[in-house]
């Protein structure tokens, strides 16, 4: 059967990413789908108020590259367009601690600590991981929590994705011995998740994908897999326009898929699809969800003098203990629309009593509350505290009538109100002279919100303990594999992208060259 493309990879994140890659160096003939837009460096928006560039809600014509999604039990902020979610994330690359190897579905199909670290290495290296060089007001403010706390020992600079060479001149590729873009060095601006301009950030386009395309990779962007028919061996693959609210359906075959479109993309298809195109999907599609257990909470400082959006969008790291971890995570200046979001932050779970706490609160300290809220710019003198935990609990995806609905099946329910979480930010706002602020929705209604939303497609020994093998092939589906979040089949407790790079980079490692027959003369 002859097929249009070796491959087809939907989405192109990290784990997309990696797989255009690794797939066209062993001479397969690929194609990546992407349902965002292409962003150049000029494209990105200059503070997150331009939501047409900076949001992603197409049915209101906005075509940004962060996008957000409410469910009963989380709240979920993701990266869309060529590049996925390093065009928004905030370069972190930390490598999660033991209990991420040997705990969830996966833990007894491998020594995962030692089978994936050489995978970590070359995941770090093609990232362009580097230790942040210089520490800000934001990450001055976190050590200074860590000694009052103390853990100033547990502090330190985080690896992330930026080149720090020359700022003025843009310089041949320094990763890629010359194969890579011309690159431009780090200003310490803060914009790195609204996208960076200044063509220092390692976003994916400027690694993998440039590499892909180099070796005749193809991107498709603005359109989104809407069909996978298995067919003559292989796969039939239906995708339309992304950005039109018309378009006529398109089909095109290959011999393998790989689904990349993160949890809200891969397991949403998947159980789509399940109903009537891959009726033979494991029971576990969409078991196993995660949260990565987090609270982002503002802390909003009263003090004119700081400035929270000097560095990179993620300085430092606190790793409270082995389960926790803090970050200060930054925007440029100016971005300061989560302001009209915010609500105090109440450490409350039963509804009418934290509705009484919030009517109290601004009087407690009124003169304070008008200075939080009335600050001249918001990302200038806010501070926003990621705390992660690898502490386990899983949801899992249902399909409504409507809509994907989520349920809990392991655990408590996911939280707004973590203790640990709101002690370490009133803490911080003691010694910053602030106020703590969260998303209203999470006041309100009690649900927490995350950047890094987990599984749903996980590892199992056969199918009915996961969606996919050791080796990220669906089970039942020849050829089909899952490289994208879904596949993280425990809680890392700490940013996840390295993980997911490393993961993939070892999925891809398993499959075998291509095989080229001559025909004779």
């Amino acid at each position: 059967m002859s097929f249009d493309y070796d491959y087809i990879i939907m989405g192109s994140g990290f784990g997309g990413s990696v797989s255009a890659l690794r797939l066209s160096e062993k001479g397969y003939k690929v194609l990546v789908i992407e349902k965002g837009k292409w962003y150049d460096n000029k494209d990105f928006p200059k503070t997150n108020w331009n939501l047409r560039k900076w949001l992603w809600l197409p049915k209101f014509k906005l075509f940004g590259i962060m996008k957000m999604t409410y469910f009963r039990h989380i709240a979920i902020l993701s990266g869309v367009g060529v590049g996925g979610g390093s065009l928004v994330y905030a370069n972190t690359l930390p490598t999660p601690k033991r209990n991420f190897f040997t705990t969830g579905s996966w833990a007894k199909l491998k020594d995962w600590e030692s089978e994936l670290e050489p995978y970590y290495r070359k995941a770090r290296t093609m990232l362009g991981a580097t230790t942040n060089p210089r520490l800000f007001d934001s990450d001055k403010r976190m050590k200074d929590l860590a000694r009052a706390i103390g853990k100033e020992d547990a502090f330190s600079p985080t690896e992330v994705a930026v080149y720090f060479g020359d700022q003025q001149n843009t310089v041949k590729d320094p990763f890629f011995n010359g194969k890579g873009p011309d690159r431009k060095g780090c200003n310490f601006c803060g914009q790195c998740m609204t996208g960076c301009p200044h063509n220092a950030k390692n976003t994916l386009d400027k690694n993998y994908l440039y590499l892909a395309q180099q070796l005749g990779c193809e991107i498709i962007a603005e359109h989104e897999i809407k069909d996978i028919i298995p067919k003559n061996g292989g796969y039939e693959v239906t995708f339309k326009k992304a950005t039109s609210y018309w378009g006529k359906k398109k089909k095109l075959t290959s011999k393998g898929v790989v689904l990349s479109g993160g949890v809200l993309g891969t397991t949403r298809l998947l159980m789509k699809l399940k109903k009537k195109s891959l009726p033979q999907l494991s029971e576990k599609l969409g078991e196993m969800v995660r949260t990565n257990n987090e609270a982002l909470i503002f802390s909003v400082s009263t003090d004119k003098q700081i400035d929270y959006t000097k560095g990179v969008a993620i300085g430092s790291i606190i790793d409270v203990d082995e389960d926790t971890h803090l970050e200060p995570v930054r925007y440029g200046r100016k971005s300061g629309f989560w302001r009209i979001l915010m609500w105090p932050m109440v450490t409350e779970t039963n509804f009418f009593k934290r509705v009484a706490k919030l009517m109290i609160t601004p009087f407690t300290a009124p003169v304070k509350w008008l200075k939080t809220y009335t600050v001249k710019d918001f990302a200038k003198q806010s501070s926003i505290l990621l705390f992660m935990q690898t502490i386990d609990s899983t949801l899992s995806f249902r399909k409504g009538w409507f809509r994907i609905g989520t349920k809990v099946t392991k655990g408590e329910n996911p939280s707004a109100f973590i203790p640990d979480a709101h002690k370490l930010a009133r803490k911080h706002a003691e010694i910053t002279n602030a106020k703590n602020v969260v998303i209203l929705s999470e006041t309100l209604t009690g649900i927490p919100s995350t950047a890094h939303i987990l599984g749903g497609c996980v590892m199992g020994k056969d199918k009915t303990e996961g969606v996919i093998n050791e080796n990220n092939e669906i089970f039942g589906y020849p050829n089909m594999y899952v490289c994208d979040g879904s596949m993280i089949s425990a809680n890392p407790g700490v940013n996840p992208s390295l993980s997911i790079t490393a993961i993939a980079e070892r999925a891809m490692d398993q499959i075998p060259k291509k095989q080229v027959s001559f025909s004779p003369e």
